[in-house]
């Protein structure tokens, strides 16, 4: 009776041993937050990611890194879409998950954010001289991030999706240009781009809703993405207008190409942030519940766009 028991008991330890092998040599990827996504794009190592330096090639392959642990594919052979500004590399950073519907798939929304910032600054301030960019725009970049997160997750889109992160933004929406007229030429049948920019903070005032798009008298994108997500999320911001915002962000290069509803949304009028292309623009100033929220909030605007029997976002004079 005593050899049965010790001869059970040597199985059961062996089976444990064998179980914890098992489990060790099991490599898992760490899903990085919100948060770790800004506090990396936006550290004093990638030196203010300027388009052509090494830290804007560290958050390109952050980037890569980012959409190959979540299981979004590379649009082209690789993750970039390289072109030269003044004899610099420089490369846009490009995901797809397709759509899951045998005829919408061909129609393509894309998800955008650019990841470039303007590196170091001249003016120093407090022994500072890093234009760390959190807001500008690792935010919107983490939040393109997050929705490829869901979708690849969910893999419930019909429509196929596109994430695209723009380099050379800082440097006159250059990454987003070149871009845009690339698929243009390639004939891609292009539903609508949404952009991110400045989601790091929100409004101070009582306006009535969490973000504001671009161009809003131009489409019915607002109106659409409110009914989508069952609240007055997305509004007008008359800031934005007297500024001219829908000309002065990653959209503009996609309405310049297809005339179709390519506009941005952000929490950021130059009202409510103070360090706008300042060394202040750092990953702790930013409110990570509010980017949180933007991002849950945003979730049924992007699936009901992507997902809709007919194209229901469309230009007012169609």
């Amino acid at each position: 009776m005593k050899n049965i028991l010790l001869i059970a008991i040597l199985i059961i330890v062996s089976a444990c041993k064998t179980s914890n092998k098992n489990t060790t040599t099991t490599t898992t990827t760490k899903e990085n937050t919100v948060e770790d996504i800004v506090s990396y794009l936006a550290s004093d190592e990638l030196e203010g990611r300027e388009t052509g330096s090494k830290g804007i090639d560290l958050a390109a392959i952050y980037i890569e890194n980012e959409f190959k642990s979540l299981g979004v594919k590379p649009y082209y052979e690789t993750y970039r879409d390289e072109f030269k500004i003044d004899g610099l590399d420089a490369f846009n950073v490009i995901g797809f998950i397709e759509g899951n519907d045998a005829k919408l798939k061909d129609e393509v929304v894309v998800l955008s954010a650019h990841y470039d910032h303007i590196g170091i600054s001249k003016k120093i301030v407090e022994n500072d001289s890093i234009s760390n960019g959190a807001n500008d725009n690792a935010s919107g970049t983490a939040t393109v991030l997050a929705l490829a997160k869901h979708f690849a997750q969910k893999k419930n889109n019909k429509r196929s999706i596109m994430f695209a992160l723009f380099t050379a933004e800082e440097k006159g929406l250059l990454g987003s240009k070149h871009l845009a007229e690339r698929l243009k030429s390639e004939n891609i049948n292009l539903y609508t781009l949404v952009n991110f920019e400045m989601l790091g903070v929100p409004f101070t005032d009582n306006r009535g809703y969490d973000v504001l798009v671009t161009g809003y008298d131009l489409s019915n994108m607002a109106e659409k993405f409110n009914s989508y997500i069952g609240s007055n999320v997305v509004g007008k911001s008359d800031v934005a207008v007297k500024y001219g915002l829908f000309k002065r962000s990653d959209n503009y290069a996609f309405y310049e190409a297809f005339k179709m509803p390519c506009q941005t949304i952000s929490s950021c009028d130059l009202t409510n942030f103070d360090f706008y292309h300042q060394v202040g623009d750092e990953a702790n100033k930013m409110d990570y519940e509010h980017i949180n929220s933007m991002v849950n909030k945003m979730i049924p605007a992007i699936e009901g766009m992507a997902n809709s029997a007919t194209q229901e976002i469309k230009m007012h004079d169609e």
